[in-house]
């Protein structure tokens, strides 16, 4: 009897329990809307691409009749991450009626002009358009630049703004038949990279480059400095600096020079070599040695036939 009294009470609690949930929940959701709180979430570097006036605008049109139960969370969190400019977002009630939406926003790591379209890129390598309020500070990337590539390039931004020294040099980023070159702030020369590996090494040489030469140099002395190649700096003259002009005209000498030379060359090759006899001898009486002979001094007699008189040879 005790157990089935227990059994009834349980259940009766139950039954009661549940009728005051759904009650209470009926009461909640037809509950208006009290407050929509808009978080931006805090990035390295602040941004303003969304305007949380849009943000609530949003809102209003996803829930037009302002009630809690007619508001569909996960329909509205899926709409915010389809903005261009969220990176993530998080939408959730609370008891009193308040509906919270955590947004954090892309950072741009590069601005891209490419095929006349101008766009951000942020760290992940995802696109996104640029916004009429609002223009955040970033490096500008010009030039046929691969998706692929856009990681990569993000992380060599990311490296010289870090450095002191890279970032008051580069201002820029430019890709021409699949060569980078870096643009400066002088913007009397370019300091051509070639691909995106070893930047740590590339950097360093074009800093030594500087701190050890071009900072006694004038900077318009120089068009490009490139540091592609593996240990070695290649500059190219700038021809409308008036110290150049001599170094310039004395290397188009040279230059001039050698099509002379070539063909002189090319003439001796084909021209067959002959010696004249007089040559040949003179030769021939110089490679062989002379025979020594030795002479005594007493006098000396030669046989002869003995048809002919005996002669006597006398050497003084």
């Amino acid at each position: 009897m005790k157990n089935k009294f227990r059994i009834l009470k349980i259940l009766s609690t139950v039954i009661i329990f549940g009728f005051l949930l759904s009650f209470s929940l009926k009461r909640f959701n037809n509950k208006p809307m009290e407050k929509v709180s808009v978080k931006m979430t805090q990035t390295k570097n602040p941004v303003y691409f969304i305007d949380e006036k849009d943000v609530k605008e949003l809102v209003k049109k996803s829930n037009p009749t302002k009630r809690i139960g007619d508001i569909n969370i996960p329909e509205l969190e899926k709409k915010l991450n389809q903005l261009p400019a969220v990176d993530s977002a998080n939408v959730y009630l609370n008891l009193n009626g308040n509906l919270n939406l955590d947004i954090k926003q892309r950072v741009p790591a590069f601005r891209l002009n490419k095929d006349d379209r101008d766009f951000y890129v942020d760290e992940k390598g995802v696109e996104f358009p640029t916004s009429k309020n609002y223009s955040f500070p970033c490096m500008l990337v010009m030039g046929n630049v691969k998706q692929s590539e856009y990681v990569k390039l993000a992380e060599l931004i990311s490296k010289i703004d870090r450095d002191e020294f890279s970032k008051k040099y580069f201002i820029g980023i430019s890709k021409k038949k699949g060569n980078y070159e870096l643009l400066t702030s002088e913007g009397y020369f370019k300091v051509e990279i070639g691909d995106l590996e070893n930047i740590d090494l590339k950097v360093k040489g074009f800093k030594a480059f500087v701190e050890k030469y071009l900072i006694h140099q004038d900077p318009e002395k120089y068009t490009k400095v490139s540091v592609k190649y593996d240990n070695q700096i290649v500059t190219t003259l700038n021809p409308h600096f008036k110290e150049n002009d001599s170094i310039i005209s004395v290397g188009k000498k040279e230059l001039a020079k050698l099509p002379l030379i070539n063909k002189k060359k090319e003439e001796a090759e084909k021209k067959p070599f002959i010696k004249s006899k007089e040559e040949s001898k003179q030769v021939v009486k110089k490679d062989l040695p002379k025979p020594k002979t030795v002479v005594n001094k007493t006098a000396v007699t030669q046989k002869k036939p003995d048809n002919k008189p005996k002669a006597k040879v006398k050497i003084e």
